[in-house]
Parts: C-alpha cells; sequence; structure tokens
C-alpha cells in the first residue's frame, strides 16, 4: 500500500514530543492531539519521503503502521517526513499526529539527580 510506511520488525518507534514553533501549523485538524516526532533506521529514506509527498499531493492521509508494546497492530497519520544520512545509515524522520488517549507521558531524571539534589555550591545561608 502507497499510503503507509510500515515497520516490519524491531522495536516500536518511540516517539518525542516536540516544541519547535513551525509543527504548530501542523496542527489543522478537527480532533485535539499533539505532534511527535520518531527517528527509524531505512533502507531508502528518499524513496519514503517520495512516497509521502505524492500520497499528500494527492491530497490523501499517510500512516505509520507498527506494532505497540502489547503486539497490537497500530497506525497513526503522518504529517511531516524527511530523511538524513548517518553514520548509522539512512533514517527518516517523521512527525506523527497522537490523539490525547495515545500520549503517554514520561518523566525521568538522570541518575546524578539525587546525588544533587540539595548540594548546591552556589547556595550560601
Amino acid at each position: 500500500m502507497d499510503d503507509r510506511i510500515t515497520i516490519i520488525e524491531g522495536p516500536p518507534p518511540v516517539f518525542e514530543t516536540v516544541n519547535q514553533g513551525w509543527v504548530f501549523g501542523l496542527q489543522d485538524s478537527a480532533t485535539m492531539g499533539d505532534i511527535a516526532m520518531t527517528r527509524l533506521r531505512t533502507f531508502n529514506g528518499p524513496a519514503l519521503v517520495e512516497r509521502c509527498y505524492r500520497t499528500w499531493h494527492e491530497k490523501e492521509p499517510m500512516y505509520l503502521e507498527f506494532r505497540d508494546p502489547d503486539g497490537l497492530e497500530r497506525t497513526v497519520p503522518i504529517v511531516a517526513a524527511r530523511f538524513q544520512d548517518s553514520e548509522e545509515g539512512q533514517m527518516i524522520i517523521l512527525w506523527v499526529r497522537l490523539a490525547d488517549d495515545e500520549i503517554e507521558l514520561e518523566l525521568g531524571y538522570g541518575d546524578d539527580f539525587d546525588d544533587d539534589f540539595g548540594e548546591d555550591p552556589g547556595f550560601q545561608e
């Protein structure tokens, strides 16, 4: 199918929320949601980006299809795409629209958080 990019093998994609100004222009949907970005390794990034552009030019949606950690098949709409070469090979960067109920917020702290807590060298009493 030309209207989707499918992840055949490997772990589910990791989505990162994006707070860049130009991304807000992509939120032209009747449903609320956030734009997230994911980076995927690929063998032919330019062809995948070209497939996205052709589909969008025909005023059709493009989707990312993958299996979630539970093994369920999921699709999310792709709203922007580009590729880049890296030392590991070609990467495709996809910006997707996630519905509010699909968004999980993960908070984490670095390993050194507990070590530095309360020990501000610039703090004087």
